[in-house]
């Protein structure tokens, strides 16, 4: 796994303290000292390429002024087999390195090498990490909510895979509780109108209002007839639950599956209640002495535990004692356990009996009052859920149309589907837009813009990238160019900055990967393509490929393959397909 930068770094660390060391050994600086120098990338490249505070981070220990000791070091460099061509000294003694075409050529030589694992990382050490995402209620269909944060799972699951974890994708379905009863309320009061008629078969105000349930009543009578409605209510109404849930599940699968998600599993809440695991989670918490009860219900002292986990992080007594904190219902008078309840078990399932270091979820920002909570709990079960329990919080998505918001869809009367989105823009469209902005970020979706074919929609200015590549090196065959292997080419012909500047952003995908499995940050990956695009275009108009000598050619050709293969591997990553021809 090649870092190019970071080697690059580590190499002038390598050379500065072996320049130090010799000239120390002629005796022309002090030796023994230890120099904590740091190495930093100046924003203007007219200043070299990489920068370090040898000179000024050793002034005390050496008892030299800056300047001094940098002169003697840059003289003292042996760059000879190195990634640099020259050292010079900068403002109060910087020494600044300049690369050289060894350095070009290795990444070049790397992106051949490791193909479609350019960019892979070891940060994650192979460590089990579950990223849970869109867990949207079965009660009806997913809207762009959903969308938006099921790219941001698929594609930061993805970037936890690049980064070396082993990563498993999970849906929990919310199949049991008070919305799935809603659900069924809701299906049963359709149903009945349609057998009695309206008038005579009110709707729940709190009901579940779309055309889906009409639909669902409607297929429901279809199948079953009406003699539903002389059951008992209880009895028709976990028949109803049963009905819509066995068809939503399904029309779930099938649209995430359109928008290229898949899961490893789909966990339903249901068998967390019928298997006992929720109500021997909570009897651990009541054994670690986390619970009370009060009005026959049993509750959970979360305010304790959240004291307790603010505390560890950092805050005063006196800011924790200022909170508004409040307890967590566990179970009911009625004997029924909450979803928070349900929530905490998941949980404990996920950490403690499936063994994963960390779970991710990603979240609606409405869910923020809820993550300290579920975190403290799983500490109060001696889960660590401070630290293994990561929640991104996803900001809203507002979707525009001719400039002006679109916020209704015109089957439900609801918030837009995901289906109806995805018949109106590309599933390609759909991703890379919902993936554009950092989760911490509200997304403007513009259908207009979606739908462009041209430089101002981003993903139309990417995959064109790679389109316009794959035409170039398919004409260039033709006409008897090959693309060559890295060790065929010469890269000292890399003159010019629009090549050098491609080079290096070519060289980046590892740090930006490292980083976005850092920062849960998915979003990252995008803004590196867009930069890794304009980048290529303004090679493109800037230096010719056909017509130049032989051996410019063949470098730029090998350059221009190797930006193609880093937008393909980066377009897969986030779910995007990598067109051969637009």
């Amino acid at each position: 796994m090649s870092n190019l930068i970071q080697a690059a770094k580590d190499q002038v660390h390598t050379l500065t303290q072996a320049a130090y060391e010799k000239a120390a050994e002629k005796g022309l600086l002090p030796p023994g000292a230890e120099v904590q120098a740091t190495v930093e990338i100046p924003k203007d490249v007219s200043h070299g390429d990489y920068a370090s505070s040898f000179a000024m981070a050793g002034a005390k220990a050496l008892h030299m002024a800056p300047r001094a000791i940098a002169q003697v070091i840059a003289e003292h460099l042996e760059l000879s087999g190195s990634f640099f061509d020259r050292v010079e000294i900068a403002g109060p003694g910087f020494l600044n390195f300049t690369l050289g075409s060894r350095w070009y050529g290795q990444v070049l030589a790397d992106i051949e090498a490791e193909g479609d694992r350019y960019g892979a990382v070891s940060e994650g050490n192979g460590e089990k990490v579950m990223v849970e995402f869109v867990s949207a209620n079965p009660t009806g269909p997913m809207h762009i909510g959903n969308a938006r944060g099921g790219v941001l799972g698929d594609a930061l699951a993805s970037v936890l895979e690049r980064a070396g974890y082993d990563v498993w994708r999970e849906f929990y379905v919310n199949d049991a509780g008070n919305q799935i009863h809603k659900f069924a309320v809701s299906i049963e009061a359709r149903y009945l109108q349609l057998v009695l008629g309206e008038e005579n078969a009110p709707f729940p105000e709190d009901g579940y209002h779309g055309d889906d349930i009409r639909e669902l009543a409607q297929g429901f009578l279809d199948q079953e007839g009406p003699g539903w409605k002389d059951r008992p209510e209880a009895e028709r109404q976990e028949a109803m639950a049963q009905f819509g849930l066995a068809r939503n599940i399904p029309r779930m699968k099938e649209d995430l599956r359109r928008y290229q998600i898949e899961y490893d599993r789909w966990f339903l809440e249901s068998g967390l209640h019928s298997s006992g695991y929720v109500e021997e989670t909570v009897g651990l918490l009541r054994e670690k002495g986390w619970t009370y009860e009060r009005d026959g219900a049993l509750w959970l002292n979360t305010t304790q535990l959240l004291k307790e986990k603010y505390l560890r992080e950092g805050k005063s007594r006196e800011q924790v004692d200022k909170l508004d904190l409040k307890d967590d219902v566990l179970r009911r008078a009625n004997g029924f356990y909450t979803y928070f309840a349900a929530d905490i078990a998941y949980h404990r399932d996920k950490l403690e009996k499936r063994g994963f270091h960390k779970a991710v979820n990603i979240w609606g920002a409405d869910h923020h009052g809820h993550v300290a909570r579920l975190q403290a709990a799983l500490d109060g079960l001696g889960l660590d859920g401070s630290h293994r329990l990561v929640i991104v919080l996803m900001q809203l998505v507002n979707l525009l149309q001719d400039g002006q918001p679109v916020r209704m869809s015109k089957r439900s009367g609801k918030a837009i589907a995901l289906r109806d989105l995805l018949d109106e823009v590309s599933v390609d469209a759909a991703r890379f837009f919902f993936n554009s902005r950092s989760a911490t970020s509200p997304v403007d979706f513009d259908l207009d813009l979606a739908v462009r074919e041209d430089s101002e929609n981003p993903v139309y200015y990417v995959q064109y990238a790679h389109a316009r590549i794959c035409s170039l090196t398919a004409r260039l065959e033709a006409e008897g160019a090959k693309v060559p292997g890295a060790a065929d080419i010469d890269a000292a012909c890399f003159t010019t900055p629009e090549e050098r500047a491609l080079l290096k952003t070519l060289s980046q995908l590892p740090e930006t990967i490292r980083l976005a499995a850092r920062d849960y940050d998915p979003a990252q990956v995008n803004r590196y393509l867009m930069a890794l695009a304009g980048d290529f275009h303004r090679f493109y108009n800037a230096c010719h490929i056909k017509g130049e000598s032989p051996q410019v050619l063949s470098a730029r050709l090998k350059l221009a393959d190797a930006v193609r293969s880093v937008i393909a591997n980066c377009l897969g990553l986030i779910g995007v397909a990598a067109p051969e021809k637009m």
